[in-house]
């Protein structure tokens, strides 16, 4: 029978510390890239609107297109090695990977809200106009509003998926849960304890994310609470 010897992360202080980095790193990364993500995200969404010109519709829908069917693990390499030279500038890996993470999180919410706001009756839309709202007003007062809460169980499910893949920034020496866990166990060689642990410490993540954005559901759409 195999031995576990889970003591032999525990009783190290710099391995627990290693995990809480990691943990903490995973958390503001994914928070913040998620932040960003979805402002990007939305107004990507509201770019590929038939009202929009043709011209930033197709460059909306491109982005949005090449994102979603390339490996986030291209895109990480690409933002930390390809953009430097493109762009003659040079930045940290951690701005590098926020900046994949936001950029990656970006296309797949904007699919998610343009579908909502397809969704939105155009009975509604219609109604507005002739009470003599403007575009920007419509968008900003009934449109988006609908759209998000209609669409919102699906963006934090997303979201707590997109989560568990930004373990590959690791390949990139950000130090993440999963560059942890290398850590301690290229030390300690107690490779399935160590990964067991961090199972536990993504499932923890994911759950904490799920309570926090589902008890945010009702601050965020009051009306809810009177259906």
């Amino acid at each position: 029978m195999f031995d576990f010897r889970f003591y032999e992360i525990w009783r190290s202080e710099e391995f627990v510390q290693v995990l809480f980095e990691g943990a903490f790193n995973s958390f503001w990364l994914t928070t913040v890239g998620g932040i960003f993500g979805f402002i990007l995200g939305t107004g990507l969404a509201l770019l590929q609107d038939k009202s929009v010109f043709v011209g930033l519709r197709l460059l909306a829908r491109s982005y949005v297109e090449i994102i979603r069917n390339t490996p986030f693990v291209v895109q990480m390499f690409f933002v930390a090695f390809g953009l430097p030279i493109l762009l003659d500038m040079q930045w940290s890996f951690f701005a590098s990977a926020l900046l994949a993470i936001m950029l990656n999180f970006s296309a797949y919410f904007s699919e998610i809200i343009r579908s909502g706001i397809d969704s939105t009756p155009k009975g509604q839309i219609e109604a507005a106009y002739s009470l003599g709202f403007k575009k920007y007003d419509l968008v900003k007062d009934i449109i988006l509003p609908q759209a998000l809460e209609k669409v919102y169980p699906s963006l934090v499910s997303q979201f707590v998926f997109l989560f568990l893949t930004t373990g590959l920034i690791s390949e990139i020496g950000i130090e993440d849960i999963t560059w942890a866990g290398r850590f301690i166990s290229d030390r300690n060689f107690r490779d399935f304890e160590v990964y067991l642990v961090l199972s536990a410490i993504y499932m923890s993540m994911s759950w904490m994310f799920i309570l926090i954005l589902n008890g945010c559901r009702r601050k965020l759409f009051p009306w809810r609470a009177e259906k």
